[in-house]
């Protein structure tokens, strides 16, 4: 089902790739990608792209910034532009993007598998991808707004997520990856090897093993009336609001909470994946009913950031040194005229292959 690989951090840069870059960036990333498919094939792709350190030295060969929050989008930018015409052939397709981008992917999903004529069950993709994006966003919640969101997949349903969010206040960037294949549960520790460079302090992981109680709290909750759980809230307010320190009535009550519960009360909730799917459950509302399963049925939800420490051409900004185009240029020649000799040697092949079958039949 679904694995998040891993967690970058990023400091936050201004400015863009410059033309003359980016289109470099397309064809280096074109020629790489052909490369790494031909030889070991789509989906080995998408595993390079879920982990974070394989993704970093990729933008770094790219020649963008090696540490800055620009790469991600820049790097993800550049494989859409780069793969699309491919995309029949190489069977790898890129939806979504930076902010309206992002918005886009399941329509985006959606018609390449109408366009590819991919099985009916491939729908599930788009579920994926909202599901995925709500978990960093909303049970998630360190502090970091998603703003890209790049979904990836093959004509064999592989697929694979780099998405990013912002924290204004610490001007970082923070990636998250996912690749959908091994794990079975997108709410319950769907990361592995999260790399950061420092922890957030305030953050309420609802994906976290520890938590599990948590959310089996939450999804009982939900299930009830309106009515029931809106007293709940007010025996809350009573209980906590002259002793918890930082908690205000909105803390319990959000705007829109009434009508997150109407709709939970109206699907009848049967796990914490439906609750998450539920529309216009923000990082808020969510907030609110944790706080509320916490005080009334004394359960504690993981307040651990769940980031680690760890952490060719030159750069854009000129670190470790300016792009050398000269050196660029010869690298992208060089790779496609290996492309160019692979796929001679394969047709060639190709066409003694039917030489065989006809002297055979």
């Amino acid at each position: 089902m679904a694995r998040r690989t891993g967690l970058a951090e990023l400091p936050l840069h201004g400015g863009h790739a410059p033309r003359w870059l980016f289109s470099r960036m397309v064809r280096l990333s074109r020629a790489l990608v052909e490369v790494i498919v031909y030889e070991f094939g789509a989906e080995e792709f998408l595993r390079r792209l879920a982990d974070p350190h394989w993704f970093q030295a990729f933008g770094c060969v790219l020649g963008f910034d090696w540490h800055s929050s620009g790469l991600t989008t820049t790097v993800c930018g550049a494989l859409k532009e780069a793969l699309t015409p491919l995309a029949a052939d190489m069977g790898i397709f890129v939806c979504g993007g930076k902010a309206k981008a992002s918005r886009r992917t399941p329509v985006e999903i959606e018609t390449w598998l109408e366009r590819q004529g991919l099985p009916s069950s491939y729908g599930v993709l788009i579920d994926y991808s909202r599901l995925v994006a709500k978990v960093d966003n909303t049970a998630l919640q360190d502090g970091y707004q998603l703003y890209h969101h790049t979904f990836f997949f093959t004509k064999k349903g592989a697929w694979a997520v780099v998405q990013q969010g912002m924290n204004q206040e610490n001007a970082y960037a923070r990636r998250y990856h996912w690749l959908g294949e091994e794990v079975e549960s997108f709410v319950n520790e769907p990361h592995s090897g999260i790399a950061a460079q420092h922890r957030e302090k305030e953050v309420l992981n609802l994906v976290a093993q520890k938590s599990a109680e948590v959310r089996k709290v939450l999804v009982d909750l939900l299930k009830g009336p309106p009515e029931k759980i809106l007293k709940e809230i007010d025996s809350a307010k009573k209980l906590v609001l002259s002793a918890r320190h930082g908690l205000s009535e909105k803390d319990l009550s959000p705007k829109g909470l009434n009508k997150i519960l109407l709709k939970a009360y109206e699907k009848k909730l049967s796990s914490f994946e439906d609750l998450l799917k539920i529309e216009g459950l923000g990082p808020k509302n969510l907030r609110a009913l944790t706080l509320v399963s916490e005080l009334i049925y004394d359960v504690s939800a993981s307040r651990e950031d769940p980031a680690k420490y760890s952490f060719a051409h030159g750069g854009k900004d000129g670190i470790p040194y300016p792009v050398d185009t000269k050196i660029y240029d010869k690298t992208i020649s060089y790779i496609e005229e290996l492309l160019k000799n692979a796929r001679v040697e394969y047709s060639e092949k190709a066409k003694a292959f039917k030489r065989l079958r006809k002297f055979i039949n």
